[in-house]
């Protein structure tokens, strides 16, 4: 075999065992750097095992002679593994209708199945459950046990971009002879600027019900657009620190004029049963 035709195909097979080297060591997409810290659509990704986080948000919309601030702190806990998730919502709330009134609307416990691990071809999935605690009264809630669900998906679609798809509803039954139920669209596209900083458009509807003057049913339909970003703080020992923030907008009649959004998320390990930064890291990459 002539030496040229050798050396051309001792090139050749570096050349393809240099990709194939490339390829098992190329780092996640950017879009992957921030996962699980959406403002209004929620992301399908449980929380990894070992990894606690915390959230505070804080919600104020603006109408004519109703203006809210609904601050609500969130926990989510793996339960031993990503498969399962438990998680509570606390939140209160600030209106004003003239003068300002305030309490703590219904705490939520919730229930997620990782039901789908995102893939190449195939997008997370995380149907989530429920239980609505009649804390808030029938002031600040509907005065009754209700139940909850919604169906998360979520899928990288290219390097820098992460989409979110959701769709859910929600029972309240026998409020004064009636039972309520309220069902919720929404998308988001979110746009990885750089490992640690995303760009985000979040679009949801809500159409609800409530028991109004002469126990009669009133219904509303409520639609926002939000535009966002958010920044996430690598910190030591493998914990992370998101602040972000958005402004919704309503297009609706039944919606807000407009509003603001504000967002706090700390993450930390409570074990010790993986590394991120490890090639066998059960959590993403930071």
């Amino acid at each position: 075999m002539p030496i040229r035709l050798h050396l051309w195909l001792l090139s050749a097979l570096l050349l393809v065992s240099g990709f194939a080297v490339c390829l098992a060591n190329e780092d996640p997409p950017l879009a992957k750097r921030i996962q699980d810290n959406s403002f209004f659509v929620e992301e399908a990704y449980n929380q990894e095992t070992g990894v606690v986080q915390h959230i505070l948000a804080v919600p104020l919309s603006f109408k004519s002679g109703q203006n809210e601030v609904s601050p609500n702190f969130t926990q989510e806990w793996p339960v031993f593994s990503q498969l399962h998730q438990f998680s509570y919502t606390i939140p209160c709330t600030f209106q004003q209708s003239g003068e300002w009134e305030n309490g703590f609307g219904d705490i939520r416990l919730n229930y997620r199945l990782q039901a789908l691990m995102e893939g190449e071809r195939i997008p997370a999935f995380a149907p989530r459950f429920t239980l609505v605690t009649p804390f808030g009264g029938e002031k600040f809630g509907n005065g009754v046990l209700g139940y909850e669900t919604n169906l998360p998906f979520s899928k990288i679609i290219a390097d820098r971009w992460t989409v979110h798809f959701n769709a859910g509803g929600s029972l309240y039954p026998d409020v004064h002879g009636h039972d309520l139920t309220n069902y919720n669209l929404g998308a988001s596209a979110i746009y990885a600027v750089s490992a640690n900083l995303n760009l985000m458009l979040e679009t949801v509807a809500n159409w609800d019900e409530s028991v109004g003057n002469r126990n009669r049913v009133d219904r509303t339909a409520t639609a926002l657009v939000s535009p966002g970003a958010r920044y996430a703080f690598n910190l030591p020992n493998d914990a992370q620190l998101v602040v972000g923030t958005a402004v919704p907008v309503g297009v609706t009649s039944d919606s807000p004029d407009w509003g603001l959004f504000f967002y706090l998320s700390f993450e930390h390990p409570f074990t010790r049963t993986f590394d991120r930064h490890s090639g066998q890291a059960q959590r993403s990459p930071e």
